[in-house]
């Protein structure tokens, strides 16, 4: 039996959660979900039989290091700046670990020990960013296969309300931590090319450039230019493109 540790069981977590759960029997795994609310965790498990819940706190040294050793696969669901603990532990431990988080500075400095310890770090690998990159990779290398040339990419993503529950005049809900919905901005400056133009905007402006787009059955949308993107023309293959935003 494959164990997997999931630490956090907040709002990001809960189809995550009900995914493992719902392959644990045909995949053979027990899930250890732990979060500093045990109520929480409880109510995640909803006392599957191969899933149990923990009181978790990622600042208890012993308690961190106790359950990762315990663990095959570590899957850390914790706002971003708390993974890189985790993850020292995990090349400590030789265990494999995943996250939904941007690769931090901090974080890209254990590649090499990642890749020395024969471990796989995924990271990147949510839905923003995560389901972005395979769905843009999926039509580029279509494009691709058929001798096709990007010279534009634009990708838009967002945690939207479905239309059934729209039930408020801001026509949003949380899928996610409050906390990071209001400071998403923050997340530092927007860089990208436009028709061969390199672009910035610090984030103290970034609601003020925005877009209007039309999605076809959804109605309008307004988007707004996230973090970085040029560093991802070369992971893309898209460093001749004019636009990459």
């Amino acid at each position: 039996m494959r164990h997997i540790l999931i630490i956090g069981a907040g709002r990001s977590a809960s189809s995550l959660i009900k995914y493992l759960l719902d392959k644990s029997e045909q995949e053979n795994l027990h899930l250890t979900i732990g979060d500093l609310s045990l109520e929480l965790a409880q109510k995640k498990t909803n006392n599957h039989p191969r899933a149990t819940a923990i009181a978790f706190d990622i600042h208890n040294e012993a308690q961190r290091k106790a359950e990762i050793q315990k663990a095959d696969i570590v899957i850390s669901m914790l706002p971003a700046f708390l993974h890189i603990e985790v993850a020292k532990d995990c090349i400590t431990y030789k265990k494999h670990m995943v996250t939904a988080s941007y690769i931090s500075d901090a974080m890209q400095e254990l590649n090499e020990a990642a890749i020395a310890n024969n471990l796989v770090f995924m990271n990147e690998i949510g839905l923003d960013p995560g389901i972005d990159h395979m769905s843009a990779m999926k039509v580029l290398d279509e494009i691709r296969e058929k001798n096709g040339n990007v010279i534009l990419f634009e990708s838009f993503c967002g945690g939207l309300v479905a239309p059934e529950s729209d039930t408020n005049l801001w026509n949003y809900k949380f899928t996610w931590n409050p906390r990071n919905v209001v400071l998403a901005g923050q997340g530092g400056a927007a860089k990208f090319i436009q028709e061969g133009t390199y672009k910035y905007i610090p984030y103290h402006k970034l609601f003020r450039r925005t877009e209007f787009l039309e999605v076809e059955g959804y109605g309008r949308f307004e988007g707004y230019a996230n973090r970085d993107s040029l560093k991802y023309r070369s992971v893309y293959g898209l460093d001749n493109a004019l636009t990459v935003f």
